[in-house]
């Protein structure tokens, strides 16, 4: 095959047994790889509960990983979410996905629970199971630094195997799959650590084609101010964003109770920028590098976490920021989530955290002690226990990102019909409300959000099964994509026919989401967001959102997606778009 591998390898970590599957070709044309596929091997075990044996863990690649064409560094890791329960995913950068490709693997399926604790180790076909108990209780740097020599490298940390909600998988020290809790399943399953090394290549239908196809993304690129401007990703990282989500006024301040931050300024990219003067780098085959790291070795935040550890838990101090980015890192747990929970207990206990309390809080949650036990458990969860459920600012359970709703309404569509929950990457409207990409939408009104939500979701269900970064998108689109993935594999595509199997993918997502319980009642964001306003300066007003608008706006977007009128899947649109209903997979 081209571009596919056309293996997956399958581990039971109870038997040691390990196995070779083989998918039809239909199988990959129709799913792509990364997300796609990663669903399709989930759906006919999702509704177990997440920690049973026989839940997988996903790791995919897609076709596109390892072929060298622009940002297709990253792969999908996906299981049901331990916090969420929804089916949970997140995309990931670093060099695993590669690694996991050039050994020959389309995907790894781990299933089952060792013994003891564990760790994988594959080159090329070979695959050993080795003992890890040397590293329990080791934070994600150490663990790495003695592991990197093996290849890639993805790891759970102390938080995981404290049954932390939030934890994490970080990949080669300074890349985390977060937002779904998935180190958990590391912990589940007795597993610490996998490594891979691969020594082979990618077969490209159409060198020529391809080399042309990249060419035409890289100069898209080069003249986007967004991605490679001076004040763009390639120079700020993501950080770049704080400066203009504060200019307007929906940075999520005080546990989203304001949305403006009076110490921003200080608090902004320049600042870390001056202050750390960090090194560029970034994921395999990316040109952007919007990953900063100190002389350290420490990552500098991006923006949700710099938002977050400020401006939503009221701190002021850069080191603070710092620290408690490299916390998170080091104990495996997803710092938004994070963030969120302690901005939540903030504003129950009424006082706001001292810098000293915010870091001595982290490390309780990581080591699951004290009151950090049941902050470990997410904002939801943690509000509930204390009677306090309307301070938990998440959707489907899952901790809001750094853009407050009221400021872009679009966003706050975004934010309820997420498959996985309060997420800011499912459909990114923050491009057109904010960074007015392709083009400009008025970020203060409903109207055409729903469309535009809808063939946000579906682009962005090809991109993570491709794989590729969704910020290359801000200067090239799915037409020229649609050029490199035919060069690639020999699959004659448009824009149009992988838009098609984005939304199969986004779709069957719904499904699983279904089968668990969630229904259209928790497509809803917190009461807040319809109750109280932003913070205006008499000149620019945030108002609440007006729940009657948001209703019809969620109307529409039940209509163009397919659900029926309480927001649940069909089984007519499931055969429109070829997703075997009563079972849960093609054959």
């Amino acid at each position: 095959m081209n571009g596919w591998c056309g293996k997956i390898l399958k581990i039971d970590l109870s038997s040691g047994r390990t196995e070779a599957k083989r998918p039809e070709r239909e199988i990959y044309a129709r799913w792509i790889g990364g997300r796609g596929l990663a669903g399709y091997y989930l759906r006919d075990k999702v509704t177990r509960s997440w920690d049973h044996p026989e839940m997988p863990l996903l790791f995919f690649t897609g076709p596109l990983v390892g072929a060298t064409s622009p940002t297709s560094g990253r792969m999908t890791i996906m299981s049901r979410s331990p916090l969420t329960g929804t089916a949970g995913d997140a995309s990931v950068g670093g060099s695993l996905g590669t690694a996991l490709k050039k050994a020959g693997w389309d995907g790894l399926i781990i299933t089952g629970r060792a013994k003891t604790l564990c760790g994988i180790e594959i080159a090329d076909d070979q695959v050993t199971l080795v003992d890890a108990a040397a590293l329990a209780g080791a934070g994600t740097s150490g663990a790495y630094t003695r592991l990197k020599e093996k290849g890639a490298v993805a790891l759970a940390g102390p938080a995981a195997e404290a049954g932390v909600r939030f934890a994490d998988i970080v990949v080669d020290g300074h890349y985390a799959a977060g937002r779904a809790g998935l180190g958990l399943h590391f912990a589940a399953r007795n597993l610490k650590y996998l490594t891979v090394r691969g020594s082979g290549k990618i077969r490209i239908a159409s060198p020529e084609a391809l080399k042309k196809a990249n060419e035409d993304v890289r100069r898209l690129m080069a003249a986007s101010p967004v991605l490679l401007g001076e004040l763009g990703l390639g120079q700020y990282g993501t950080a770049a964003l704080y400066d203009l989500l504060d200019a307007r006024r929906m940075m999520p301040t005080d546990n989203f109770r304001r949305t403006r931050f009076d110490a921003a300024r200080r608090m902004n990219a320049h600042a870390f920028r001056q202050r750390y003067a960090p090194r560029r780098t970034g994921c395999r085959g990316c040109s952007i590098l919007c990953k900063k790291i100190t002389a350290d070795g420490r990552s500098l935040p991006e923006f949700e976490t710099l938002s977050h550890f400020s401006a939503l838990v009221g701190n002021t101090n850069l080191e603070t920021v710092m620290e408690a980015n490299r916390l998170c890192n080091d104990l495996g747990m997803d710092t938004i989530s994070a963030a969120a929970t302690l901005a939540c207990h903030e504003e129950i206990q009424g006082r706001p955290l001292e810098p000293s309390e915010i870091l001595s809080l982290l490390m309780d949650i990581g080591a699951g002690r004290g009151i950090g036990q049941a902050l470990g458990q997410g904002a939801a969860v943690y509000a509930r226990a204390c009677g306090r459920p309307e301070t938990a600012m998440t959707v489907k359970n899952l901790e809001l990102p750094g853009y407050d709703p009221r400021g872009a309404y679009g966003m706050a569509l975004a934010y309820a019909t997420s498959t996985r929950g309060g997420c800011h990457l499912r459909a990114y409207p923050i491009s057109h409300e904010i960074l007015r990409k392709p083009v400009a939408t008025d970020r203060f009104t409903f109207s055409g959000k729903a469309r535009i939500i809808k063939g946000a979701e579906d682009l962005f269900a090809v991109v993570d099964s491709l794989t590729a970064c969704k910020f290359v998108f801000f200067a090239a689109s799915l037409e020229e994509y649609a050029r490199i993935y035919t060069a690639v594999t020999g699959v004659e595509s448009s824009a149009d026919d992988l838009l098609t199997a984005g939304e199969r993918i986004d779709y069957s997502e719904r499904i699983m989401n279904d089968r668990n319980g969630f229904r259209g009642t928790d497509d809803d964001l917190p009461a807040r967001f319809f109750e109280s306003p932003g913070t205006g300066d008499g000149h620019l007003e945030i108002p609440p959102l007006d729940r009657n608008e948001f209703l019809k706006a969620r109307a529409a977007y039940r209509r163009i997606r397919g659900l029926n009128e309480e927001g649940r899947p069909t089984r007519e649109k499931a055969a429109e778009l070829a997703i075997d209903w009563d079972g849960c997979r093609e054959g």
